[in-house]
C-alpha cells in the first residue's frame, strides 16, 4: 500500500534558463524601434506618412478588383469604378484581349475667411483580359451604372454548345 505524502512534487524544468522571457522579446524589440526611430527624425515622419499614404492611394487605384464570371450564354466581367464616369472609362479589344483603362481627376478648393485648402488627386489604371476562344466579339457590351463597369462578352453559337460526352471503352 503506497503511504501518502504532503510534499509537492515537482519535476526539473528542461527548458533553457531564458525561454521563459520569450514572450517579453517583441516587446522589448518594439520599444527599442520607438526610441530608434525617436532619434531619427521621428519628428518629419508625419509628413513621409501621408506622402506614402497618398502613394498607396493611388496604387490601389491603379489596379480595381473585378469579379469575372462564365455562364452558358456569355462571360461577364464586373468592375467596382467609385467616383469615375462613364466619359473617364475606355473599354477596347485589342490584340485578342480586352483592356479596360479609366482616370480619375479630384480637384477641390475650399477658402474661407482665415485659410485657404486647395487639393488634386490624379489617378488612373489598365486592366487586360486575354479573351478566351469562343468569344463573339462583334456582340461585346459595356454599360456602366452607380461606379459599376459590367462588360458582356457573349458566346459564339459554337461555344455555347454542349460538351458532347464520348465513352470510353475497354479494348
Amino acid at each position: 500500500m503506497a503511504t501518502e505524502t504532503k510534499l509537492p512534487v515537482t519535476k526539473p524544468s528542461t527548458a533553457p534558463a531564458g525561454e521563459a522571457w520569450r514572450p517579453f522579446q517583441a516587446l522589448r524589440h518594439e520599444i527599442d524601434q520607438i526610441f530608434d526611430d525617436f532619434g531619427n527624425g521621428f519628428w518629419n515622419r508625419p509628413f513621409r506618412s501621408l506622402a506614402r499614404i497618398e502613394r498607396d492611394l493611388n496604387k490601389s487605384f491603379s489596379a480595381p478588383a473585378v469579379d469575372v464570371a462564365e455562364s452558358d450564354k456569355a462571360y461577364e466581367i464586373t468592375a467596382e469604378l467609385p467616383g469615375l464616369d462613364e466619359k473617364n472609362i475606355d473599354v477596347k479589344l485589342t490584340d485578342g484581349g480586352l483592356t479596360i483603362r479609366g482616370e480619375k481627376k479630384e480637384e477641390t478648393e475650399e477658402k474661407k475667411k482665415d485659410y485657404y485648402v486647395s487639393e488634386r488627386r490624379y489617378g488612373s489604371f489598365e486592366r487586360y483580359f486575354a479573351l478566351p476562344d469562343g468569344v463573339n466579339t462583334d456582340k461585346i457590351e459595356a454599360t456602366f451604372k452607380n461606379g459599376v463597369l459590367k462588360v458582356v462578352l457573349p458566346k459564339t453559337e459554337e461555344a455555347q454548345k454542349p460538351a458532347k460526352k464520348i465513352d470510353v471503352r475497354a479494348t
